[in-house]
């Protein structure tokens, strides 16, 4: 497992990611034409020069030596053509092949149940969705292309020196294999660091995002010292992750630079003698080979470098494709498209956990006719929500089967499904945006006068049109504009405006003050008359209205009736519940 986790290149994973460069192969291919030309041009250049020198310099002729001045400045601008399109391509194509990941990604994470958010950190999704998708970026960008015309500048620059003089040639090909070898080192030991970093980095974005949507709390309980502490922490971490990176790089280059060095050394010296003693080697020769020399090395340092970035960007590309392989989709084979519910709802025998072998819902039965009102009743932890996560299939049930109009629920379609069941939260959730488009939720199909007529249906068009702005007010992230009364009204309108034909309310009342309460409880007389209306709540005088009341306890229904009914039920639960909130009223 280590041997696999360390190797230096995963071959599978590349291919992988060289699958989206289809699209774009015309661009592809344009790219590694100019690879290919920044090798041939720069390799050229110093032949022309020994050339210009040898037959023009020394012999003191003039004849063609502007010829070979103009050959060269035509070099030098095809290869100055060939870096700037080749730059522009490469990031182009990275930024492109990167544009088709994201919307991949992000669709794909759409569409998770509720059990994998459950259990991930939020912050580690958005560095798979932000910060690592700029590193495959770079992958284009700056890791294979620049590693590719390296390669190929190395290759050609090797063959120009054997072609001039094989004899110097022998003594920069020496110390090759050594440079070779500390960049296989380098590399295996870089792809370590990598992850290390990229770990670090996710574990950082999920401390801060946690700890800002937190923040309230933690100033409630006087814990910024000891939140403090901990991102000194992570962030000491980091760091030394970084530092690994830094040591490498500054074992490596230095390194290479000395090798590199001692060759031109090396070179100049045994050159310049045979130069002296009038053997093979001319100046010109010697000129060449002063520049190639760097030509070779410069390029194999910067390979080790940007293999640098080709390995944060396979890492990166690797834990994205984890979440791209991630199963976590709720089954949507159904084929029935319903454009309206009738409204008859039943639950057979519905066993459910969240957590395996810990029941939530203990094999309930219950049915719900069309257009009655239904309230679920019961302490924390009694399975009440659950039933409406069910029934709206964000998790699937262990056994049992729930119909909706006799129809298994897995028979329709997800999107048809939720769009005929409207449900209002307890812990309302609003978006960085204004009121109108946190109500449609961009919904084309709902208009401003839909919203405006609905609004005035329940009886908020006059708190709405009191704020700045009006229906176009930003409430900016969360909600954090309105009080928690206010933005209970807004998911209200919000469920009420799609016209549902199942509504949901779920503890809507439990957290507004008593002017919204009275607003709500208004609106919802009005709304659930001929609806399907499921309520859950812990007051239960807001439910005494109810068709049906279901009491549950413990994942199970231990009673069910009118609010008289069980009202008369001697020792009964709901009767110790009304009785305990009935003294409590009477108290204040």
């Amino acid at each position: 497992m280590e041997n696999k986790k360390t190797k230096a290149f995963d071959l599978t994973l590349f291919k992988r990611l060289m699958q989206y460069i289809q699209p774009y192969r015309l661009v592809f291919l344009g790219s590694l034409i100019c690879v290919i030309g920044l090798a041939v041009f720069g390799a050229l250049r110093p032949l022309v020069l020994q050339k210009a020198i040898d037959e023009h310099v020394v012999l003191k002729t003039y004849d063609g030596f502007l010829f070979l001045i103009l050959v060269m400045l035509a070099l030098l601008v095809l290869e100055f053509v060939s870096q700037l399109l080749f730059i522009y391509y490469a990031t182009w194509l990275g930024q492109s092949v990167v544009k088709d990941i994201r919307v991949k990604l992000y669709n794909h994470v759409l569409r998770f149940r509720m059990k994998y958010y459950d259990t991930s950190s939020v912050g580690v999704l958005i560095t798979r969705t932000v910060t690592d998708m700029e590193r495959i970026a770079d992958i284009f960008g700056q890791g294979l292309f620049m590693i590719f015309s390296d390669i190929l500048k190395m290759i050609f620059v090797a063959g120009a020196m054997l072609y001039l003089n094989w004899k110097l040639s022998l003594i920069a090909f020496v110390t090759m294999p050594i440079v070779l070898f500390a960049t296989k080192v380098f590399q295996k030991y870089m792809k370590r660091a990598f992850e290390e970093v990229r770990n670090e980095v996710s574990n950082l974005n999920s401390f801060v995002q946690e700890r800002v949507t937190g923040m309230k709390i933690l100033q409630l309980f006087t814990r910024e010292d000891t939140e403090f502490k901990k991102f000194k922490e992570i962030n000491e971490r980091h760091k030394k992750g970084w530092l690994k990176t830094v040591w490498y790089n500054s074992v490596f280059f230095p390194i290479a630079d000395l090798l590199s060095s001692i060759t031109l050394g090396a070179i100049i010296w045994v050159g310049g003698f045979m130069v002296v003693v009038g053997q093979t080697v001319s100046i010109g020769d010697l000129t060449a080979y002063i520049m190639f020399v760097p030509m070779l090395f410069r390029p194999l340092n910067q390979i080790a470098n940007k293999f640098n970035t080709l390995q944060m960007g396979m890492v990166a590309a690797d834990r994205v494709f984890k979440v791209l392989d991630t199963t976590s989709q709720i089954d949507d084979s159904g084929s029935e498209i319903v454009t309206a519910f009738k409204g008859d709802i039943s639950f057979k025998d519905v066993r459910f956990s969240y957590i395996e072998n810990e029941e939530v819902l203990k094999g309930i039965s219950l049915d719900v006719n069309a257009g009655e009102t239904v309230a679920i009743v019961g302490a924390t932890g009694a399975g009440k929500s659950t039933i409406i996560n069910l029934l709206n299939r964000f998790y699937d049930i262990n056994d049992g089967a729930i119909y909706v109009d006799g129809v298994a629920i897995k028979n329709f379609t997800l999107k048809s499904l939720r769009t005929q069941i409207a449900v209002v939260l307890q812990d309302v959730f609003l978006f960085a945006d204004t009121i109108l488009n946190n109500i449609t939720l961009k919904d084309p199909n709902i208009s401003e006068e839909d919203v405006i007529q609905a609004a005035k249906d329940i009886g908020i068009h006059d708190f709405i049109s009191s704020l700045p702005n009006g229906y176009h007010y930003n409430v900016k992230e969360r909600g954090v504009m309105l009080s928690s009364g206010q933005r209970q009204l807004i998911s209200f309108l919000r469920a009420y405006v799609t016209n549902p034909s199942v509504l949901v309310l779920d503890e809507a009342t439990s957290s507004v003050d008593s002017y919204s309460e009275q607003l709500i409880q208004d609106a919802t007389d009005k709304i659930t008359k001929g609806r399907t209306s499921i309520v859950i709540a812990h007051r239960l005088a807001t439910i005494q209205q109810a068709d049906q009341i279901i009491v549950m306890d413990d994942g199970k229904i231990v009673e069910k009736g009118t609010h008289k009914e069980l009202l008369k039920v001697k020792n009964g639960y709901y009767r110790k519940l009304y009785e305990v909130q009935f003294l409590k009223a009477e108290a204040v």
